[in-house]
């Protein structure tokens, strides 16, 4: 069987919204190579799930062949996107855009190769910041009509919503176009591509090449992903789940994907998976066959955090999570504890402190009282790295995993870890 052309299969996976002419993007893709561009503005110091999609489009891209292009946008961060928002944004200093720039710049190449041939990571601030107020005006602003500006949606949104809209902001959109005609000058771009939510900055962006050049390129936008209140997955709305591991880690980022509904991951499956669409096909039925064992949010969730964080980092992010939801601990891996220990409360304690399953218990939290820790013992509710616990003493004789790991846990859900050897009094992190 052929494999489909790269439209027909990303039209297949719910990844065009809208574009330009289809047809005439289709005939041009089939021509060669086309340079195609993806921006992200910087204004946090990371991006989040909401711009995956637009990393994992690129790479789509670039694994058909074509030379792709990640944008880092601390030109156009300094204003601000008004799409998809009621209000104005805070505007950053530049030093804190650069910090920001600097932080995406290393998301956006652990899911996109970048190299000469194939792959460009560019900062539109490096050609933006040079123009002064009077070329803009000539060089871009004269192939806008104000008319054709206020009709786009994100415009028309904000002038009838109750904050308006700044002179700041509705420039946006030229600037974004500028960016356009500036990377079809210099590095031969033809296609941008983003969320529906930018097909108004994206067309203007084409409209001002045509009118500029005589040059005729393409834009292609794809659905939102949107979170469970249908809010847009964003920095300032909807799941704030981080690629930067200080801020979401890859455990939590795991998660995120495992606990999708079964509606969110029938939509996010194809659109973010790496897979062909047969095999994608082929594990959303298994999933509606057995949804219980969440196998589609599972091979999603191992796939996207070896993608942001690596491989290791996915392994021990699912083997946390097995241990977590009742898994048998003593078969994680020493990395999976370790993920562990940053996801509940730990308690450092000295070996010799583990002869009292009462104390320790009460000094982990775990229980309120000495009186509550006995009958919970008595009720056999604790476990230590799996084990029942029967008596204040048993603990003593529990074999750290590892040398060093001990994983109370109370009931089904409440955990505490104990590592065994850091110092001779214990101190819990919650």
């Amino acid at each position: 069987m052929d494999k489909p052309d790269l439209l027909t299969d990303l039209a297949a996976r719910g990844l065009i919204h809208v574009s330009t002419d289809r047809d005439a993007l289709r005939s041009r893709l089939a021509e060669g190579p086309i340079g195609v561009y993806y921006g992200c503005d910087p204004t946090a110091d990371s991006l989040h799930v909401g711009n995956l999609i637009g990393l994992v489009m690129l790479r789509r891209f670039q694994d058909a062949g074509h030379r792709v292009i990640a944008l880092a946008g601390g030109a156009t961060g300094m204003v601000g996107d008004p799409s998809g928002r009621s209000e104005e944004r805070n505007l950053l200093d530049s030093d804190t855009l650069a910090r920001n720039v600097a932080a995406i710049k290393e998301q956006i190449s652990r899911v996109v190769a970048l190299d000469e041939g194939s792959g460009h990571l560019v900062d539109n601030r490096d050609w933006t910041a040079p123009i002064t107020l009077l070329d803009f005006l000539r060089d871009v602003g004269k192939y806008a009509t104000v008319n054709q500006m206020i009709a786009r949606q994100s415009i028309k949104a904000r002038l009838e919503g109750e904050h308006g809209i700044s002179y700041t902001e509705f420039s946006y959109m030229l600037l974004q176009a500028n960016d356009y005609l500036w990377l079809h000058d210099h590095v031969g771009c033809q296609l941008q591509i983003g969320g529906s939510d930018q097909w108004g900055n994206l067309v203007s962006g084409v409209d001002l090449i045509r009118r500029a050049r005589g040059a005729t390129v393409h834009a292609l936008a794809w659905p939102l992903l949107l979170a469970p209140d249908g809010s847009k997955l964003g920095k300032t709305s909807g799941a704030r789940t981080w690629l930067d591991a200080a801020k979401t880690s890859p455990y939590q980022l795991h998660q995120h994907f495992v606990n999708l509904s079964d509606a969110e991951v029938a939509q996010q499956l194809p659109m973010l998976s790496g897979r062909p669409l047969p095999d994608v096909t082929a594990l959303l039925a298994e999933h509606a066959a057995s949804p219980e064992r969440r196998r589609a949010q599972r091979a999603l969730a191992d796939e996207l955090t070896a993608l942001v964080h690596g491989p290791a980092a996915a392994d021990a992010a699912r083997s946390a999570g097995e241990v977590l939801f009742g898994g048998d601990p003593t078969s994680a891996s020493e990395e999976a504890l370790e993920v562990v220990s940053r996801e509940v409360a730990t308690t450092s304690v000295a070996p010799d402190q583990l002869g009292d399953a009462v104390e320790v218990l009460v000094a982990a939290g775990l229980v309120s009282s000495k009186g509550e820790a006995r009958r919970l013992l008595d009720q056999r509710g604790v476990r230590a790295n799996g084990t029942v616990l029967d008596d204040a003493a048993a603990l003593a004789d529990v074999a750290p995993l590892h040398g060093e790991f001990v994983l109370l846990r109370k009931g089904k859900q409440a955990y505490h870890l104990l590592r065994v050897g850091h110092g001779e009094n214990s101190s819990v992190r919650g």
